[in-house]
């Protein structure tokens, strides 16, 4: 965990104060805004769904059956470590046709997503590409070098929930909002 800690401290000191008010601020001039992710980025998309809900701001999860259609000028809010995961892409090419607004956070701009992103949030992933991850696992087995102490993602992961959970901390010093009324929009019927 302090190993992980370290590593998300680096990430955090990575990220644009300037990408990030620009996205802070495509979140609050928003009517709508909507989210996606696959696999665990999605998990954290989810989270930060509920998040945007608490705060008072009207959030959906893509995908989920009470999710209203996109309409020109809403915002669609990406997760996706590699920025070109197929199904999520083809979602934010979908919401750009009608005129919708595409925020992404990514640990790579140039992609597929991000050559259509109106603002993009880069998460540094501290990795080094590799041809074929099974092989260098192995090699990196054998030769004691472990590395890869979060596998698959799970430092972008972590660290996109972490500077999510940040960002709605900011929104909340905007629009002066404070613990109470996040609060008083939790779900009250567990």
């Amino acid at each position: 965990m302090k190993l992980m800690a370290t590593k998300i401290r680096s990430i955090a000191n990575s990220i644009s104060d300037t990408d990030t008010e620009n996205f802070i601020r495509m979140l609050l001039d928003a009517k709508r805004i909507y989210v996606v992710g696959a696999g665990r980025s999605g998990l954290v998309a989810k989270a930060f769904a509920m998040r945007l809900m608490h705060l008072g701001l009207h959030a959906y999860v893509i995908g989920e059956t009470i999710t209203p259609a996109l309409n020109r000028g809403d915002v669609m809010v990406i997760f996706s470590g590699s920025g070109k995961t197929k199904t999520v892409a083809d979602l934010a090419e979908t919401a750009r046709e009608i005129g919708g607004k595409i925020c992404l956070i990514t640990s790579n701009a140039d992609s597929r997503i991000g050559k259509i992103a109106d603002s993009i949030v880069i998460i540094e992933h501290h990795r080094d590409p590799v041809a074929d991850d099974a092989a260098e696992f192995e090699i990196r087995q054998m030769m004691g070098d472990h590395k890869s102490f979060a596998p698959l993602g799970t430092l972008f992961e972590t660290a996109s929930m972490v500077f999510a959970d940040a960002v709605i901390s900011r929104m909340m010093e905007i629009t002066q909002t404070d613990e109470s009324a996040l609060k008083n929009r939790h779900t009250n019927i567990e």
